[in-house]
Formats: structure tokens, sequence, C-alpha cells
């Protein structure tokens, strides 16, 4: 009994870096994912440019203004599992897993380039509940944000896509206040989305 127990511990020591839906060591992540700071890594690795080709910010999404932005949306169409993109972006994927992301969140800078700000994951929430899940995903105890348009208002709540499930970790610009769950960033901006590079 001894000798099987050392051996699941071996086994379980021995295991990569797994992040799993609910406890997430965001230091631990943030070097898994320092890679994707050249947006050429990120293109390589399957994720390309949402088809919209803007920078979400709340200020445009009728929202305080001072919450700053979340960026240009870089997906991954494999993990999310897209199915349409008209009316808006749909899919059938489930995937919550934070060593490879479903969206890389990236800041426009004023010489043209891009920065890596954030990560995100997305399950659509018709996939995640014919998959049997009652609630939302959960990081680190807070529930992931769910969003879907309200044709009642100017403002797109679901950023272009099906009601889904998100969740957004702000890695690699640290908030002005603190809430690196949040889904905006006051230290995130679009200012600068004009003199991208075609």
């Amino acid at each position: 009994m001894k000798r099987q127990f050392v051996c699941a511990l071996a086994l379980i020591l021995a295991a990569p870096l797994a992040l799993s839906a609910e406890e997430v060591d965001l230091e631990q992540l943030q070097s898994a994912l320092e890679k994707y700071q050249d947006v050429n890594a990120a293109l390589a690795a399957g994720y390309i440019p949402d088809p919209s080709g803007k920078c979400v910010s709340a200020g445009a999404e009728g929202l305080p203004a001072e919450l700053g932005a979340m960026g240009i949306h870089y997906l991954n169409p494999e993990l999310l599992k897209i199915t349409g993109t008209d009316p808006r972006v749909n899919g059938m994927g489930t995937h919550t897993d934070w060593s490879r992301p479903g969206v890389l969140l990236y800041e426009p800078q004023a010489d043209g380039t891009l920065t890596l700000v954030g990560v995100e994951n997305l399950v659509f929430e018709e996939a995640w509940k014919a998959a049997g899940k009652e609630g939302p995903p959960e990081i680190n105890g807070r529930s992931w944000d769910r969003m879907a348009d309200d044709p009642a208002t100017e403002a797109d709540e679901a950023h272009g896509f099906a009601p889904h499930f998100d969740q957004h970790i702000w890695l690699f610009r640290e908030p002005a206040a603190g809430g690196e769950l949040e889904p905006f960033n006051a230290n995130v901006t679009c200012d600068h989305q004009a003199q991208m590079k075609g």
C-alpha cells in the first residue's frame, strides 16, 4: 500500500503544469504564456485577430470610460470551436484550460506594434449547458462573467459573440486598483489603434 502511495505521489510531482478551471497559479501561468508577447508566436500557434478588428474599450461599449479597455482579441478558432460569425461569433467551445487560453489580449502601441496585456477563456453558453454544466465556470473563487447582448441598448454587451461565459486575466498589465480578474483594465487603452501596422 505504501509503495502504491509513493508511486502515485511521484506521478503527481512529475506531471506537467496543469491549470484547472478552478485554481490557477497566476505567476506560473504568466511564465507559461510569456512566449505570446511576440504576436508572431501567437499567429503560429493558431490565433487570429478578431474578425471585427476592433480594440474593445469600456467607453465604446457604453460603460464608464474610466474602466479602461480589453484591447484587441486574438482568437483561437480551434479551441473555441467556432461554427460561424454571422450574425454573431458562435461556437461549440467549452475549453477552460488556462495553459492554452482561447483568447489573447493585445494593446495597440503608438509605434504600430502590439503588446500582450492579458488572456481570456470563453465558453459558449449553449454548448456549456449541453455538456451538462449547471452554472458558469470559476477561477480562484470567482465565477466567470455571463455575456449576452441586450437588444434594448445601443451597446453590444457580448462584443459580437453569441451568449457566453468569459473570464479575463490581466497577467501582463497590472490593473490600476488590483482586480486582475475583472473584465476591463484601466491601465489598458485603445488610443493607438489607428497606428496599427497593416
